[in-house]
This record gives structure tokens, sequence and C-alpha cells, in this order.
């Protein structure tokens, strides 16, 4: 790993500030951390909290960045290992030039991925290395896009429809278990307007126009049935059990 290749992104010295996690009020994503956070939270309550009753799990966090959610995770319940290319110093463990993770086969109870995979170039492959190394009957917890803008970090290659997320996770090793959306139409057809509209103001109009238009698009979402936004959402959380 060379020096140029370090991520310059920083953990905050407590986790549990992550930006992620306590987004401030003029964050122009604020809505939409506070509902991935809340999409993480019940994945974690829904489908990790019961396997740590029988003792610590294993949790890999594949394409891991600043390991944003680590602090939801109690230690002495879940050992969390950090996965992600060779220039990010925050990972546990590496993915090689093969794009082959450097741990053996069935060796993980969970594998979170939290808005990662629109950004692979190979999502198959990908899916694929999470089956891998996952125990069998363990389970993948992933987020993804639906609808977003184009955010390259350092690439951006792909958005999913329900339909189409679900027929990927499940032909590459994966029983689908639940699967949720977050944000609906209307509330990201603002959210969309806002980012469209930000850098065609004047920088010092910034905090009040986010914050009028994340008060509006929160207050939109509450008019999508969570039954409609299952279908059609800005992210999608799929929850897939290893065959």
């Amino acid at each position: 790993m060379t020096d140029s290749n370090v991520r310059a992104e920083a953990m905050p010295d407590n986790p549990s500030e992550h930006y992620r996690l306590k987004p401030p009020l003029t964050n122009p994503r604020r809505y939409y951390l506070i509902k991935l956070r809340e999409l993480v939270q019940y994945a974690k309550t829904t489908f990790i909290d019961p396997l740590t009753k029988a003792g610590q799990i294993k949790l890999a966090d594949f394409g891991c960045g600043t390991k944003p959610y680590v602090s939801l995770f109690p230690a002495n319940q879940v050992q969390y290992i950090g996965i992600d290319l060779d220039w990010n110093p925050h990972a546990d463990v590496y993915i090689g030039s093969d794009s082959r993770i450097d741990m053996a086969d069935n060796q993980v109870d969970v594998v979170l991925s939290t808005q990662v995979l629109e950004h692979v170039e190979d999502p198959e492959g990908y899916l694929k290395e999470a089956c891998r190394i996952l125990k069998p009957g363990g389970l993948l917890l992933l987020t993804t896009h639906g609808y977003w803008m184009y955010h390259p970090d350092p690439t951006d290659f792909w958005r999913w429809t329900s339909a189409g997320l679900q027929k990927i996770v499940a032909r590459n090793g994966f029983e689908i278990v639940a699967f949720r959306g977050i944000i609906g139409r209307s509330a990201m057809g603002l959210q969309l307007f806002q980012d469209g509209f930000l850098f065609k103001i004047p920088r010092w109009l910034w905090p009040p126009f986010v914050l009028v238009m994340q008060a509006s698009i929160s207050l939109f979402d509450k008019t999508t049935s969570q039954q409609t936004k299952d279908k059609d959402a800005c992210t999608f959380l799929v929850v897939g059990r290893k065959l």
C-alpha cells in the first residue's frame, strides 16, 4: 500500500460520531443517511441480534470504507472484520488484485455490505466472494441504490430495480429471506431536485436551502407506504441466506 493510494477519508476518534450515524442538520444527505442508519439497525435487530444469543459471531464488512456502522455492533457480541482494497488503511483484511478476499472459505457468520455494490465493476464476482467466505447458512445483509445521482467512489456502475437486485443476489448462491426499501419516488424526486439545483446557488444559501429541502423530503416520504417502497425506492436492503 503506497502513500499515494491511502484512503484520505479519516475515521472519527469516536466511531459513534461518524457522520453517517449523526449527519449534521445542513448535510444535503441528512434524511437519506438517517433512513439508511435505521435500515442497518433494522437488519441488526432482526437478523444479527438473534445469532449473538448463542455467542460471539464473525461479521465481515465487505467494502468497509471507514467502517461507519462498527459502533452499532458490541465487540463482545460481534467480531467486526473490515474488508477492502489494499489502499484502505482502515481495513483488517484486503482484497487481492485478482478480486479475491484474503480469507479462507466458510469463515464468517454475516457479510455486511452497505452502498458498495453499485461501485463494483463485477457485481456477480463480488456476490460470489461474499458467498464463499460465509459459513453454510450464513447471512448476507446488503444495501444498494435503486435511484441515486452519479457518485464515483472511485467508480459508479450500477442501479437496480427491486426485481433485478433480488435476481442477481439469488443467482449467486443465496436464498432471499427479506427485502426492504427506503425513500419513495416523490421524496427521491425532491432529493434529486435538491442535488441538481444545489451547485447553481451561492454557497451561503446552501444551509437554508438544504434545511427546507430535507424537511420537505421527510414530509413527502411519509406519504408513501412501505409496501410501495419495497418495490420502488432510493435504496434497498436485501437479506440473503447462503444455500
